[in-house]
């Protein structure tokens, strides 16, 4: 579906531009296109941020979950109108480059313009409420797997270039003067992201949350295993080649625990960065790596897949944060960055210390866990006992001799001896 999108989309600007335009106009219209996506994409997360303050609890609320892909379409499609139209007063007269070159070269500029327009719109649909499976399927649905090299994409992997060209542009010439950001560096593999953070949706897991749900702690937040960790059946944790197992401290808060207490592993993400790549932390590029799970114990690991539901209760709250000790399994060569939350929440992470710094542990064990062992144990310990009114109902149900009649006849007429 996603790839005749992309097909459909190339054709109708390759015939537009092909009949209607000229090749200056056509080479115009695709700069436009390439500075309506930075548009889009520097500033999107900025206005959905303004939105989703402004909705609350009114009548605005159902428009969270689409705030940040209708802002980006919102941008495209403003910046877009506005060049497009300061380039057509510009180009009153039209420029002939000679037969051939017009006809072959207004092709190629449409073929360019749909690839950049169905890549914007593609990542646009990918960060709206919808199934997983729309605009495509990039992941397996139950085999969820975040190491498998080259997810499905869509036909030229649009989205893909759209996402790498702003990618350049952010930590390029198009880069903030101050406090320089980018956009390879908060949001690495972003079509990934995007669709791993909707990928059960259909369980009703929010995508967003509607204020800032996450927190890490800025001392001792993050550290290195022990090396005597086990996981939930007392087995060793095997390690993971060339790879640390680092414990981050996540704080999910109270205040957003309406769309924050439900959520899955693959919505959670720890950004990180090679070592010594860049004197500005936020600059550069980034590297996703995903939870395993969760301390269930000072030293013990309960593994769970990323497409596992994890529940928080409103009485699992003690305090005003509730406070979750995440494994992951970070690259040697990498520190850590940030740690993102769903669509937009996002909080620093301090270097990792060793394990013998670790702050106390706060274990994390599921109600849903809880209800279950205390549910076997009720059924080990309560074994059903009978009275002697049913024991009598049974033997009369089962046939033969009474135990009056016993008595009176003796027991060799009993037919069940």
């Amino acid at each position: 579906m996603g790839s005749l999108f992309v097909v459909l989309v190339i054709a109708g600007c390759a015939a537009y531009q092909y009949l209607k335009g000229t090749l200056v106009k056509a080479f115009a219209t695709i700069i436009i296109a390439i500075c309506a996506s930075a548009a889009a994409f520097g500033y999107f997360e900025t206005l959905a941020n303004i939105v989703i303050s402004q909705a609350g609890d009114g009548r605005l609320a159902s428009l969270i979950p689409w705030a940040h892909s209708l802002c980006f379409v919102l941008l495209f499609i403003l910046t877009f109108a506005l060049l497009q139209t300061a380039a057509s007063q510009l180009t009153h007269q039209p420029v002939d480059l000679g037969l051939w070159p017009e006809r072959i070269g207004r092709v190629v500029c449409g073929v360019f313009l749909g690839l950049i327009i169905s890549g914007v719109l593609l990542t646009a649909l990918a960060m709206a409420p919808l199934p997983n499976n729309y605009p495509y399927q990039r992941y397996d649905q139950r085999n969820l797997d975040t190491e498998t090299p080259t997810p499905n994409k869509v036909l030229l992997n649009a989205d893909g270039f759209a996402t790498e060209w702003f990618n350049m542009m952010s930590n390029g010439s198009f880069r903030a003067i101050r406090n320089r950001r980018s956009f390879a560096a908060l949001r690495p593999d972003f079509p990934d992201q995007l669709f791993l953070n909707r990928h059960n949706i259909t369980d009703g897991v929010s995508i967003v949350t509607s204020s800032q749900a996450i927190e890490v702690l800025k001392k001792n937040g993050a550290w290195f295993a022990p090396e005597d960790i086990k996981d939930s059946d007392g087995k060793p944790v095997s390690p993971k080649s060339g790879h640390n197992l680092t414990i981050v401290r996540v704080g999910i808060k109270r205040s957003a625990a309406k769309e924050a207490s439900q959520f899955t592993l693959s919505q959670l993400r720890l950004i990180c960065k090679r070592k010594g790549d860049s004197e500005n932390a936020f600059t550069g590029k980034g590297k996703n790596v995903y939870p395993v799970g969760y301390l269930k114990a000072a030293n013990q690991l309960q593994k769970k897949r990323l497409n596992d539901l994890i529940k928080i209760n409103l009485s699992d709250f003690t305090e005003n944060v509730k406070w979750i000790d995440f494994a992951f399994y970070m690259p040697n060569d990498c520190v850590p960055l940030a740690m993102e939350f769903k669509l937009n929440n996002i909080a620093e992470v301090p270097l990792p210390v060793s394990a013998d710094q670790a702050p106390p542990p706060v274990p994390f064990v599921e109600r849903s866990e809880n209800e279950k062992g205390a549910a076997e144990s009720r059924s080990s310990a309560e074994q059903p006992t009978s009275t002697p009114a049913e024991e009598r109902k049974s033997d009369s149900r089962r046939g033969g001799l009474s135990n009056i009649s016993k008595g009176i006849v003796g027991p060799q007429f009993d037919e069940n001896k």
